[in-house]
């Protein structure tokens, strides 16, 4: 077993992935997904990741993202980047998702940061800030 680069506390500096990688600046969801598709391309997997295959397994690997936290409290799952092996297998599936997401929209030519930005604009319209509960702005009836 290798030498742990996580901190006695068990929390990691924010620069670094739970594996004690640097994160990168530099990464662009364009680039990630010319990576994804270059990948896909040299072992010939681009026949197999069709919009129904690839929503498929997108829900798979959701699925297992939350299967780390199944039967975990509040608390338990709040603190579960704390533990090195459970981070580990969080990043994984985090990872997991959005790369069979990024695969997803690529072939379907979605831009996801454009249909996201979107949503949150309709999101904003539809749930104004005034008539959230408690919120320091909403008017009485």
């Amino acid at each position: 077993m290798s030498e742990s680069l996580e901190p006695e506390s068990g929390a990691r500096p924010p620069e670094l992935s739970a594996a004690g990688e640097r994160r990168s600046d530099a990464l662009d969801v364009a680039g990630l997904q010319r990576r994804l598709a270059a990948f896909a391309a040299v072992r010939d997997w681009q026949r197999y990741h069709t919009p129904k295959n690839l929503a498929a397994a997108l829900s798979v690997e959701a699925s297992e993202l939350v299967e780390i936290f199944q039967w975990l409290t509040p608390e338990e799952s709040a603190r579960v980047m704390e533990e090195p092996g459970k981070a580990a297998r969080v990043e994984d599936e985090v990872a997991d998702v959005l790369a069979y997401l990024l695969q997803f929209c690529e072939v379907l030519g979605i831009d996801a940061l454009a249909a996201l930005a979107a949503k949150i604009d309709r999101n904003e319209g539809r749930f104004p800030v005034e008539e959230a509960p408690g919120s320091p702005v909403r008017h009485s009836p």
